[in-house]
C-alpha cells in the first residue's frame, strides 16, 4: 500500500491517480460510489474533467463542517494525540516509522 503520509505535491494528480487505479481494477459493470470530505482537491477542475466521461463513478461529499463524519479526520486525530504531541521527530520517515509501530 502506498504512504500518502509525506505526500507533499500535486495531491491532484495523485487522487486522478488513485481514480484511474480503481477504474482499472474494479469490473466495469459495479458502480463506484466514493464518500469524500469537502477539500480542494476532490473538486479540482482536473478531477471534475476526468469524472464528466467515466458515468459509474459518482462522489458523494460528506456536509461542511462535519469533520466528525470524516473517518480521516478522526484517525489524523487520534495519531495527533496518542503520537504526534508526545513526540519529537527530526524527519518524515521517523515520524512515519513512529505512527507504524
Amino acid at each position: 500500500m502506498r504512504s500518502w503520509i509525506g505526500l507533499q505535491r500535486r495531491p491532484c494528480q495523485e487522487f486522478l491517480r488513485f481514480l484511474q487505479q480503481l477504474e482499472k481494477e474494479i469490473p466495469s459493470d459495479i458502480e463506484v460510489h466514493l464518500i469524500l470530505d469537502n477539500y480542494c482537491t476532490h473538486k479540482s477542475v482536473a478531477v471534475k474533467a476526468w469524472l464528466k466521461p467515466v458515468k459509474r463513478q459518482r462522489f458523494h461529499f460528506t456536509p461542511t463542517s462535519s469533520s466528525w463524519l470524516n473517518q480521516v479526520e478522526r484517525w489524523f486525530g487520534l495519531i495527533t494525540e496518542r503520537m504526534i504531541r508526545r513526540g519529537t521527530f527530526r524527519s518524515i520517515q521517523e515520524l512515519e516509522a513512529a505512527i507504524y509501530q
